[in-house]
């Protein structure tokens, strides 16, 4: 059985209304990241960092799957068992298409996490500095996002699906952000194939075996419908 690992970035959700960190006047350009996306910017200011994330949660909430997440999880449902997606992406767009065996690597804008005990529950959409954990009830309720500075999630997974994969497949993303950014070399140094798919070439492309360019909800079922056999 083909065993598939498929990383995806902002690009693959950009068609559904959610912005890169690299749009213009997006929501991410409007706010300083190290205000933002750090932990000590939570400690100087928890408010404006729930804020920001309110705003993104919103965002995501209102969106609504692509092409692409849908062929994915058509690739899911064609191939039980072979495909993991291991997800940059804080939405659950993803999942709401229909995909299931996912991780993501930096968290999700509709969890909840206590920086107090650890726990994690679903997010209510407006969240504030003085909502209390519901395990301990400690104020320290924040965004189930790993910022910068902190260590992505499922990281030993990821790293053990990866090499043991037979195609490595990159959807959607810039290749700038570590670890996410070495998958291709760690994947190729293991004997993987592997593929980009992307609006226009990132800046790992020389190091994958084959590159395909153009809008994510193109070229991904096309991808998918090529691979599945028409």
């Amino acid at each position: 059985m083909t065993k598939i690992v498929i990383l995806t970035g902002a690009g693959i959700s950009a068609e559904s209304g959610l912005g890169t960190f690299r749009d213009v006047g997006g929501l991410w350009t409007r706010y300083d990241l190290s205000e933002v996306a750090t932990p000590e910017g939570f400690a100087r200011d928890p408010a404006l960092v729930h804020e920001f994330y309110n705003a993104r949660r919103k965002n995501a909430a209102e969106a609504i799957p692509n092409a692409a997440h849908a062929a994915l999880a058509r690739l899911e449902r064609a191939m039980p068992g072979a495909v993991r997606i291991v997800t940059q992406n804080i939405d659950d767009l993803h999942e709401r298409a229909g995909s299931r065996a996912v991780w993501h690597m930096h968290g999700q804008v509709g969890r909840a996490r206590c920086a107090a005990c650890g726990e994690t529950w679903a997010a209510p959409m407006v969240m504030r500095p003085d909502d209390p954990c519901p395990a301990c009830r400690a104020p320290a309720t924040r965004p189930d996002i790993v910022w910068f500075g902190e260590f992505p999630y499922h990281m030993d997974e990821i790293w053990e699906v990866l090499r043991a994969a037979d195609l490595f497949v990159a959807i959607g993303t810039s290749g700038s952000v570590y670890p996410a950014a070495a998958f291709v070399q760690d994947a190729a140094r293991a004997g993987v194939r592997t593929l980009e798919l992307n609006l226009e070439p990132s800046e790992t492309v020389n190091d994958f075996d084959e590159a395909r360019h153009g809008p994510a909800s193109e070229i991904v079922p096309a991808w998918v419908e090529e691979l599945l056999g028409g």
